[in-house]
């Protein structure tokens, strides 16, 4: 394959030259093209004797092959990392000062742009609009990893690892991916998949919630999965102790009606949506503005609770009204009581929600929540044998979207 690797001018370019090695030994031809800030960062000789290629910003040189063309032309994947607020303004806004620039405006294939910069600047309405410019043209934008950056600072903004890159490159491509053991790589591939994942917050006052103890690992496995297995995904975030894989179309909400919302918009043009997250069943009917306090001499105050929509059955009632080609999967977290057994309560669950798959989770104290292993169920609406899967949760993920895109090929094979 040939890709087109720009780098950026920031710190984590050095970075970047360890997913340069990963494109060359898995036998890809690269050209680099750093910008100019990019090389007081990293040095032109290292791209070179890294990909063993020639490397230049400018246009002006070797006009004879009319690069500025020729390489966007030519190109089956271009990977710009890392993605300053700067590059993605110009990008945004069609600029084509280099040949960096004059390369992603002739671009022919998939573009994936890894940012990496300070998170004031990444939160700043400015680059805010101008990822969401550069997603509505179907390019790729990943979300910054958090943690330590330049100084004593730390948040969102880091460069997401070399390995995560790299994998969302491959998925983006269509070629193999390394990240998840187990996937059919290429089974989802061409499809739109909108998961959700992690716990709702239900706020009490500007202070508390009612929350869960979902720490969102099983959400980001399947992201992970259906990454693997050539999909695009919409990953719908609630509150997650892990981060969201790279390469995702990263939504964040908080609570059970901001995922309603969020889940709506994300599934009214996909081909495949997992509801994994643990959703609140109710809300307290009144958010106090301010902290509730313990008042001496006073009882506790009661906290009156209203039911939560049911996203995941409106989405299927939404599917049917339409007569959408859409697989729907949810995720049930049971436990076993004197009414029945764990697939008892999920068998009469998946018979009110009307899904097409419904993955069961048997839960408890030290049981699935925020552990790295998992066992499930998978229950079929149509009427298949159910399927267990355990292990990971990268294996569980791995089982559950294979059984996606077999389902999905059954049902609703791809024009």
């Amino acid at each position: 394959m040939r890709i087109v690797l720009g780098v950026g001018g920031g710190i984590a370019a050095y970075k970047v030259a360890s997913l340069l090695r990963l494109f060359t030994e898995a036998g890809h031809k690269v050209t680099v093209i750093p910008t100019e800030a990019a090389t007081r960062f990293v040095g032109v000789a290292t791209w070179e004797a890294l990909s063993g290629n020639p490397v230049s910003n400018s246009v002006f040189d070797d006009v004879e092959k009319v690069n500025h063309v020729r390489l966007g032309h030519e190109a089956d994947l271009i990977v710009v990392a890392p993605a300053t607020a700067d590059l993605l303004a110009k990008a945004a806004t069609g600029q084509a000062g280099d040949l960096l620039t004059n390369t992603l405006l002739m671009a022919h294939g998939p573009v994936l742009f890894a940012p990496a910069m300070h998170t004031e600047m990444w939160q700043h309405a400015a680059t805010q609009a101008n990822v969401e410019t550069l997603r509505s043209r179907g390019v790729t934008v990943l979300e910054p990893a958090s943690g330590r950056l330049t100084g004593a600072d730390s948040g969102p903004g880091r460069l997401p690892e070399p390995e995560a890159i790299f994998a969302a490159a491959m998925a983006l491509a269509g070629a193999e991916s390394p990240v998840v053991q187990g996937s059919h790589p290429g089974v989802l591939a061409g499809r739109v998949v909108t998961i959700s994942a992690g716990g709702t917050r239900e706020a009490l006052d500007p202070v508390r919630f009612l929350g869960n103890r979902s720490s969102g690992k099983q959400g980001a496995a399947l992201a992970a999965a259906a990454l693997s297995a050539g999909a695009t995904v919409r990953f719908l975030a609630a509150h997650m102790d892990v981060e969201p894989p790279a390469g995702v179309e990263l939504v964040r909400v908080e609570s059970a009606l901001e995922l309603r919302e969020a889940a709506l918009k994300a599934a009214a043009d996909s081909d495949v949506v997992i509801m994994a997250a643990a959703v609140a069943d109710f809300r307290p009917a009144e958010v106090s503005d301010t902290k509730i306090k313990k008042v001496d001499g006073e009882d506790a105050p009661l906290v009156h609770l209203v039911r939560n929509p049911d996203i995941l059955h409106e989405l299927v009632e939404r599917r049917n009204a339409e007569g959408g080609k859409q697989l729907i999967v949810g995720f049930a977290a049971e436990t076993g009581d004197a009414q029945g057994d764990v697939l008892e309560h999920a068998t009469a669950k998946l018979k009110r929600k009307g899904c097409d798959l419904l993955v069961v989770n048997h839960v408890g104290i030290g049981r699935v929540f925020g552990q790295d292993d998992n066992s499930v169920v998978i229950l079929s609406g149509h009427g298949a044998e159910p399927e267990s899967a355990a292990g990971s949760k990268a294996d569980v993920a791995a089982a559950v979207i294979d059984r996606v895109g077999a389902e999905l090929a059954r049902v609703f094979p791809a024009v």
